[in-house]
């Protein structure tokens, strides 16, 4: 087959077969033509050794040379590229090696291209090449053919001029019937070219001709559509060497390109994933790993690795048994990563503190990498006189990708000390959420506390406090946002005491000092000494200066009416006798406010509210959500804005949520939740209102509302519906359905993302015989339908096969029954309203459906009329 040029493809490839090189590429390009023209001339240098055999039909042709793979990939997209194979048409890249470096021991030859000598030793080598301004050649270093490993080729390498140079045979790869290792033969340009990964990296740049060549046909055209495809069928493109599915996720991730289905499908075999585990040396996984992970979308690379089941094929010891392999908790793996990227993308106070540069970057996707080994149990230390054995997690790293003892240490620290550092994190964002209340133990917002507890975790505090950032995702991953304005707070803290760089800070005394000015010898003792002297904030304040350099002017409270008082009746005198009656008062206050007096009692009816949404049983905590709801009715905006005090409503109603049945008695989680629902609606109109003046154009809120909305509308009843609806019971399912429609009506057309996952949702409840079908639940469940309809209709003409089957589900579903005559007028209507917003093609499509279903099943005969 001869090969395509690169001008005979598509209207949008480059319009010239050929490249522009650069300086330093045209000098070694020169370089290697002079020296193959050499050999022409001067065939007689004795063989090398080498275990392929030369063709017969081979032995008489030039030499031909061709730059091959990345590189051609990567001079057609513009990007530069410092790694460059060489492919050679009749002589291995140790025999070209050797005559290239016979050619530059030639008197005036080393001169030609601007070069001095060649590296004599290895520590020469080492320095040799490593910039375009070295004029030293580098040493020729011999990588052999590990077929067990799948490593099939040899390869010779070398460095000059800056540009890292692999030497090596154009190559075919024949299978004999007793052997699953195949055998290397010279091959031809297009046998070459099929044997590779990638079509786009199976594109040549010929030398002699200043050419590029694409000999699969597909080269060029896979690149103008973006996609990775392997030459040959990707079963035995990745069976030949399974590390090719791990090298296309990272072209995939860094190129930007989506994977063919079909090969996807390969990758997925359970075949190729034992054969990666178990017969791809893990040094070689983990170069590919640590490539894509320093690349520019690592979470691309591990949401394909998410995508292909191929987590534990790559993260895990090989030499441990499957019977003894601690099997990681991947549920949940996906938004872990998925709010890494949103952070490190979106910058901010935890992107720009805790990952500030490529190295801190690469440490947060390894150890984003490691949250499924998050509860992995310790090993068992079996010998008491040795260190005991590491976590799971650094087992896993340093036996399963190998990585760098820099990497092992970091995850090391990070799962050690992820307990004590998001204890602390909880701890101050507690107090700073709630400055009115009174908490035991240190303070978590000291200077002192901080910086000692950073002290402890060591020069990679930043990389651990992200990783027990992501555990906590993984385990709370309907509240990402509050956790990352939580952890956004602690870094905030640490920012304003100055004790970001506390770790670089030289301790007051050290041990040695210690030990001289008390005379005594060091011990274990000793540690204990230093954190107490070392402690010590010369920035703090006394006790009698605010934290704003003003005098302090107020006493303690008496323990009696201290609120750290262990006497729960006197900070909720309601749960006592004598104090029954305040929240009647309480309530009667509240629903006689109005926005002229609120502003002077707020200080008054805020403690007690948050303290009832606060308390542990659910009768109280409804009862606080309840009078916040109403409160919030009568607040001005402003007011809310001017105390700051929406963050801490939405912080304190947000656990509401998670009381659901069956963990929560059914007659205690509906009156809680619907007092919740209600309550958080009224915030996002108070605490993001629409501007003034408000446009009539208008037909979208305010961004912060819809992002609010947004997440209340995901955690509160996309999730608890996602998890099982058939199994919920009718009066929480009449709940969610009854207070859906109110939060798709606030977002109004920005409800249109979300229709994806409520429309199977709906029609699940609305059809499957397991789900619950009282005439309540159904009715409900239709005038949500409804509500998607009317706020979502300009979207609605993509869905319309979604709601047809929802609508005649439940018409068949209820045909006959008892009770159902209201739920199927309801249904009609939802007919009506969807012809009535539907273009003309879309609904004279959707009639003629109704036609055609009545001619199928009569029970649907009045549904479409």
């Amino acid at each position: 087959m001869a090969p395509m040029l690169v001008q005979e493809v598509e209207d949008d490839a480059p319009s010239s077969n050929t490249l522009e090189l650069t300086p330093v590429e045209q000098t070694l390009t020169r370089l290697l033509l002079d020296v193959s023209h050499h050999i022409d001339e001067h065939p007689s240098t004795p063989q090398t050794e080498s275990h392929v055999e030369l063709p017969a039909e081979l032995a008489n042709e030039k030499i031909v040379l061709r730059y091959t793979g990345g590189w051609v990939r990567d001079k057609l997209l513009g990007v530069p590229s410092h790694d460059i194979d060489v492919a050679i048409n009749k002589m291995t890249g140790f025999q070209f090696g050797l005559r290239m470096k016979q050619y530059l021991e030639i008197p005036g030859n080393l001169e030609k291209y601007g070069l001095e000598s060649l590296a004599a030793n290895d520590k020469q080598s080492l320095k040799a090449g490593t910039t375009d301004k070295s004029k030293t050649v580098g040493g020729l270093h011999k990588i052999e053919a590990n077929p067990e490993k799948s490593k099939h080729l040899e390869t010779t390498t070398m460095r000059i001029l800056g540009l890292d140079i692999d030497l090596v045979n154009l190559r075919k790869e024949t299978y004999t019937d007793d052997s699953r290792n195949p055998e290397m033969e010279f091959g031809t340009p297009e046998e070459d070219a099929l044997r590779r990964d990638a079509t786009v990296n199976a594109m040549f740049y010929n030398l002699n001709t200043k050419e590029t060549e694409d000999f699969t046909r597909r080269g060029h055209k896979d690149m103008a559509r973006k996609v990775i495809c392997t030459p040959l069928e990707p079963y035995q493109t990745f069976k030949d060497d399974p590390l090719r599915v791990l090298r296309l996720i990272r072209f995939a991730s860094r190129l930007g390109y989506t994977i063919e289905a079909e090969v996807l499908e390969a990758a997925r075999n359970p075949d190729i994933k034992e054969a990666l585990r178990r017969k791809i040396s893990r040094e070689r996984v983990g170069v590919e790993l640590e490539k894509a992970l320093t690349g520019p979308d690592p979470h691309e690379a591990l949401r394909l690795v998410f995508d292909l089941d191929l987590y534990e094929t790559i993260f895990s010891d090989p030499a441990v048994a499957d019977v003894d392999h601690y099997s990681p908790d991947v549920d949940g793996w996906q938004i872990v990563i998925d709010a890494l990227s949103d952070v490190l993308n979106n910058g901010g106070t935890i992107a720009d503190n805790l990952a500030r540069d490529k190295e801190e970057q690469y440490f947060a996707w390894q150890l984003a990498a490691m949250v499924p080994y998050r509860d992995a149990p310790n090993p068992v230390q079996t010998d008491p006189n040795r260190k005991p054995p590491p976590p799971v997690a650094v087992t896993v790293v340093k036996e399963g990708i190998k990585a760098t003892n820099r990497v092992s240490d970091v995850i090391h620290a990070s799962v050690r000390n992820e307990p004590e550092i998001s204890g602390l994190v909880d701890k101050l964002y507690d107090r700073k959420r709630r400055p009115d209340k009174s908490f035991d133990g240190e303070d978590a917002t000291a200077r002192d506390v901080i910086g000692m507890a950073i002290r402890r975790w060591g020069a990679t505090w930043r990389s651990q406090v992200v990783y027990a950032m992501l555990v906590e995702i993984a385990n709370n991953q309907v509240q990402v946002e509050a956790i990352e304005r939580k952890y956004t707070t602690f870094i905030e803290q640490v920012a304003s005491l100055s004790l970001l760089d506390v770790i670089s800070i030289k301790p007051l005394l050290d041990g040695k000092a210690l030990a001289k000015a008390i005379g005594a010898p060091p011990g274990p003792w000793m540690k204990d000494a230093l954190d107490r002297s070392n402690s010590t904030d010369p920035m703090a304040s006394p006790s009698s200066v605010t934290e704003a350099g003003r005098k302090v002017t107020t006493a303690a409270l008496p323990q009696k009416l201290s609120l750290q008082t262990e006497d729960e009746t006197l900070t909720k005198p309601w749960k006592g006798t004598k104090g029954a009656f305040s929240l009647d008062i309480l309530r009667w206050v509240v629903n006689r406010l109005d926005s002229k007096i609120i502003a002077e009692v707020w200080p008054l009816v805020i403690p007690p509210i948050l303290t009832l949404i606060d308390d542990h049983q659910p009768q109280y905590k409804t009862i606080g959500a309840s009078l916040l709801d109403c409160l919030l009715k009568s607040t001005p905006p402003p007011l809310l804005s001017r105390t700051g005090l929406g963050e801490v409503f939405e912080d304190a109603l947000l656990p509401c949520l998670t009381f659901t049945p069956p963990l929560t008695p059914i007659d205690e989680a509906i009156p809680l939740l619907q007092a919740t629902y209600r309550a958080l609606l009224t915030l996002a109109y108070v605490r993001f209102p629409d501007p003034q003046p408000q446009s009539t154009t208008t037909i979208l809120p305010p961004l912060p509302r819809t992002n609010f909305l947004d997440k209340i509308l995901r955690s509160a009843f996309i999730t608890p519906l996602a998890h099982s609806p058939s199994a919920l019971p009718p009066p929480f399912l009449i709940l969610i359905y009854t207070h859906l429609p109110l939060y798709l009506s606030a977002l109004g057309l920005a409800s249109v993302k979300h229709m994806q996952y409520i429309l199977p949702l709906l029609t699940s409840t609305l059809t499957r015989p397991a789900s619950p079908a009282t005439p309540e639940v159904l009715a409900n469940a239709n005038a949500t339908l409804q509500a998607v309809i009317r706020n979502g209709w300009p979207r609605i003409g993509g869905y319309k096969g979604e709601v047809i089957k929802a609508v005649v589900g439940c018409w068949v579903r209820s045909y006959g029954k008892e009770g159902m005559e209201g739920v199927r007028e309801g249904l009609k209507g939802t007919v009506g309203l969807l012809v009535g917003v539907l273009e003309e093609g879309d609904k004279a499509e959707v009639l003629k459906t109704g036609q055609e279903l009545v001619a199928v099943d009569g029970r649907v005969k009045g549904l479409f009329e």
